[in-house]
């Protein structure tokens, strides 16, 4: 029932997520495999910072202090690991 409500765009973005997610881990799989664990991993948690970044900016959602420390500290962390 609840599907009815859904338009053809919505159905065409829930598709696209779900076909980017899966690239996304099928990628982040691949990498794994073939690069330096620690370093794939690191590149990965990145994602959040940038994600944080993209929604400040393109949606205008507030940066509380507690996001931008949690940001900071991703990023603190990621020197950190990319510096050994």
């Amino acid at each position: 029932r609840e599907l009815e409500l859904l338009t053809r765009r919505d159905l065409l973005f829930l598709l696209l997520s779900g076909l980017t997610t899966f690239l996304s881990w099928l990628f982040y799989y691949r990498a794994v495999k073939e690069g330096n664990v620690s370093l794939v991993a690191t590149i990965d948690k990145g994602s959040v910072v940038v994600a944080i970044a993209l929604s400040v900016w393109l949606l205008k959602e507030p940066l509380t202090p507690k996001l931008a420390v949690g940001a900071g500290l991703v990023l603190a962390g990621l020197l950190v690991l990319i510096s050994r």
